[in-house]
């Protein structure tokens, strides 16, 4: 055994799909806090820098608890930076989405994530594709197309908040999807605590210097809110952490797709609503391809490691 083996953490299947689910859980009942936040009229900005605030104490704890906070040195600063921009503008645009859309509406888009990956994996990184991934893709494009329902959109523009949240929702899939091919890269190097911290981090600047623009005084249910917001967003953000070390990454992200019963349970008991009629129908297309192509990785990956044994 290496000593980079000897050093990896125990693997526990059933642990990583637990803190992944519980991710999914936290996700979801955090939308239900946003949706709340923002009809009490506190800005969107306020919401973001809160939701990171109360990550960072909670991962220093948690460094000093496992070796200290030099796991989180780092020589790609310049590219953590860059991800934390972008992971700004993605978490801002999925905020904006279930603002403006019903949660299991808003979810379901945001599903589409793996599928826009091929995508971009094939067009931004040269990776090849099968045609069994492309046909997860179409299958998966076409469950997209449903739920947006585009001659509904083309008719009525996207003027209101279906429409304005439709076009926020899909634009946060596509960042969220080059988020995860850019922490991708950074994952060769960083470990995946590092580049949460980093992230967290240097978001808050921007943030921070926004904050006294948009600040209003808050009541204590206000308060509750906001405090709320940054303990479930630092549960899901170290659920996340702790399932990719329990778990390899094809076997808990399959668990994303509980998100979609989350939401529709959360959006039915908070707020009254159901999914439209095209969400019913697009979005067993949407998983169905999704878990296709995470089964797919994880054949491929099978073979890869069986190709570096012999």
């Amino acid at each position: 055994m290496t000593a980079a083996a000897a050093s990896d953490p125990p693997q526990n299947y059933l642990g990583g799909i637990a803190l992944r689910l519980l991710a999914m859980l936290s996700l979801s009942v955090m939308f239900v806090l946003v949706k709340h936040i923002s009809a009490a009229g506190i800005h969107l900005v306020e919401s973001l820098f809160w939701r990171q605030a109360l990550v960072l104490p909670l991962l220093a704890v948690w460094a000093l608890a496992h070796g200290g906070l030099s796991m989180f040195a780092t020589r790609r600063i310049g590219i953590h930076a860059r991800r934390a921009m972008m992971g700004l503008t993605g978490m801002a645009l999925n905020f904006g989405g279930m603002i403006f859309l019903p949660m299991a509406e808003a979810t379901t888009i945001n599903l589409s994530v793996p599928i826009i990956c091929v995508f971009l994996a094939a067009a931004l990184l040269g990776e090849r594709v099968g045609w069994q991934r492309w046909a997860a893709v179409i299958v998966g494009f076409v469950g997209v197309l449903v739920v947006l329902n585009p001659t509904t959109l083309l008719l009525q523009g996207f003027e209101g908040d279906h429409g304005l949240g439709t076009l926020i929702a899909l634009g946060g899939a596509v960042m969220t999807a080059l988020i995860t091919i850019q922490v991708r890269d950074l994952g060769r190097t960083e470990s995946a605590m590092s580049i949460v911290f980093w992230f967290s981090l240097i978001s808050m600047l921007p943030l921070g210097l926004a904050l006294p623009f948009v600040m209003t005084p808050h009541s204590a249910g206000e308060w509750g809110l906001l405090i709320g917001l940054g303990l479930l967003g630092a549960v899901v953000q170290l659920s996340l952490t702790g399932a990719l070390r329990l778990a390899p990454v094809s076997v808990v992200t399959p668990m994303d797709y509980s998100s979609l019963l989350w939401s529709i349970a959360c959006g039915w008991w908070f707020f009254g609503t159901l999914p439209a009629d095209t969400t019913w129908i697009g979005a067993p297309l949407i998983v169905a391809s999704g878990l296709f192509i995470a089964w797919r990785e994880h054949r491929l990956h099978i073979e890869r490691q069986k190709d570096i044994a012999a």
